[in-house]
């Protein structure tokens, strides 16, 4: 019996009892909260001062992943890899841009363009509010353009939904702050954070969550299985929020980053000048790779990044709170998941688009109804490409094709750990792989070192590349390394 069957089976029993004489029930919902930029940095993974308290109570009936890697350490490259299950197999997979540029050319055939599409094929109802692939509210257009009638993806929704609000638009929602200006409208002549004077519904994911809500009351009574995906901005720059959730913390007792200097023994192509955040002009500080940011200003801006995430987080509390008070709860499994991770002054940098630690781990949660005797954090290595074939084993839905993940239902299931617990990221030229204990980064470029080793056991920060003093350690690892070169940088092997 394949495993699929056996998995299907397995559900029918669940859903409906002990009995095949019962009536079958349709298949679990699913609620997918796409959050961008959330680090894998929670309140109930302990040791910091960010709240997140509504994650916490979703953890307690769910698993949380501490070591949970995306792909790429940039929006829209990653949510594409999530979203096929695939790793990059060309360069242009490493850019923000390769679901808007390439998705919508392309015919619909055999081959589902995501795993939305899939369950859209199998029976699911696909619901669609805010950003789940790259664009703010899933058209294809540019920052300082009208909306487009293009969809991101044009095969995957049923319904795709978004409430701009008095921004107009969803690349203005994305860019955000309280009095109805953006980025783009202030002409980046903003601070990269604001305590807003509004309530929650002051920023646009508070109207995402009230859309979510008010669809979630829609669905309950459908026929259908349902896919919602909800997409949060917070904590993506600017870090904006109400002035209340600032006010949960005392910035004083924020620690700053414990390796706020670069590593030692990496070249300086391997970080990042923090260009993104340093866009918003009004910022104090414009801390780059010559000039680390002051203990006093590195506090505020993570400050301003632990509101904006105990924001999205209140959000994601109301959305659970409406999921149970519908009934939907007992039959819908509710996937969290961050797109990326963020430097908060970590290794000198302030962003993303790097191949370290701090870029490429992100929050992931998955809950199963009816499953909170395993609910635990767990720390196995995982990555992003995983979340498609679990979906399919849940929903008891054949695969399309060859996926590069693994399911992760017996882990949290039968609390069985991968044999092989790798997970590869790509950016900057290079391929990292991360295991158990090491991170082995391969970068094909001229600038030196173009080999970084990091011994989590020992230097979990990242802080000193070790791999001129350990070739042994190198050598056995760099086939594990090899294993996820997709033929991303085939033409420049002969070169390294």
């Amino acid at each position: 019996m394949n495993r699929i069957l056996a998995f299907t089976i397995f559900l029918l029993f669940y859903f409906t009892g002990s009995s095949f004489a019962q009536t079958p029930t349709k298949k679990p919902n699913i609620l997918f909260i796409a959050v961008d930029d959330l680090r894998s940095e929670l309140g109930h993974f302990g040791n910091t001062k960010i709240q997140t308290p509504n994650l916490d109570q979703l953890a307690n009936s769910a698993v949380s992943f501490t070591n949970h890697f995306v792909q790429v350490p940039t929006c829209g490259a990653s949510r594409a890899a999530m979203l096929t299950g695939t790793r990059p197999r060309r360069t242009v997979e490493l850019n923000n841009l390769i679901m808007q540029n390439e998705f919508p050319k392309k015919a619909e055939n055999e081959i589902p363009e995501t795993f939305i599409h899939h369950l859209k094929r199998n029976g699911y109802h696909t619901v669609g509010i805010g950003k789940i692939s790259h664009s703010a509210d899933g058209y294809v257009y540019e920052y300082e353009e009208e909306v487009s009638n293009q969809r991101e993806l044009p095969y995957s929704w049923d319904e795709l939904l978004f409430d701009a609000g008095k921004w107009k638009t969803g690349w203005n929602a994305f860019f955000a702050y309280a009095d109805g200006e953006n980025r783009q409208s202030m002409n980046r002549q903003v601070r990269p954070y604001e305590a807003g004077e509004v309530d929650d519904l002051g920023y646009p994911d508070g109207l995402t969550t009230q859309l979510a809500i008010a669809k979630l009351k829609e669905l309950k009574d459908s026929d259908k299985p349902f896919f919602l995906g909800v997409g949060l901005f917070k904590p993506h720059l600017p870090f904006t929020s109400p002035k209340k959730y600032w006010d949960l913390y005392d910035e004083e007792s924020i620690p700053a980053a414990l390796n706020p200097t670069k590593p030692k023994n990496v070249s300086e192509s391997s970080l990042l000048p923090s260009g993104e955040f340093n866009q918003y002009a009004l910022g104090e500080e414009h801390p780059d790779l010559e000039k680390v940011a002051s203990q006093a200003y590195a506090k505020k801006i993570k400050h301003a990044y632990y509101a904006a995430a105990s924001y999205s987080d209140a959000q994601i509390g109301l959305l659970l709170a409406e999921l149970k008070a519908l009934n939907l709860d007992e039959n819908t499994i509710v996937i969290v998941w961050g797109d990326h991770g963020w430097h908060l002054g970590e290794q000198q940098v302030w962003g993303k688009h790097t191949l370290f630690e701090n870029a490429l781990n992100s929050a992931l949660i998955i809950k199963i109804p009816g499953k909170e005797e395993k609910a635990r954090i767990e720390n196995s290595i995982v990555e992003s490409v995983d979340i498609y074939p679990t979906i399919l084993e849940l929903t008891g839905i054949e695969s399309p094709y060859t996926l590069d993940g693994e399911s992760l239902v017996p882990l949290i299931q039968q609390e069985v750990k991968p044999e092989n617990q790798t997970a590869y990221g790509y950016f900057k030229q290079g391929i990292t792989v991360r295991n158990e204990r090491y991170r082995l980064t391969k970068y094909f470029r001229n600038q030196g070192p173009t080999i970084e080793l990091y011994d989590h056991q020992n230097d979990p920060l990242e802080t000193i590349n070790i791999a001129a003093e350990n070739p042994e350690i190198v050598a056995n690892l760099m086939p594990l390394l090899e294993k996820g070169n997709t033929g991303l940088y085939e033409k420049n092997k002969s070169d390294n």
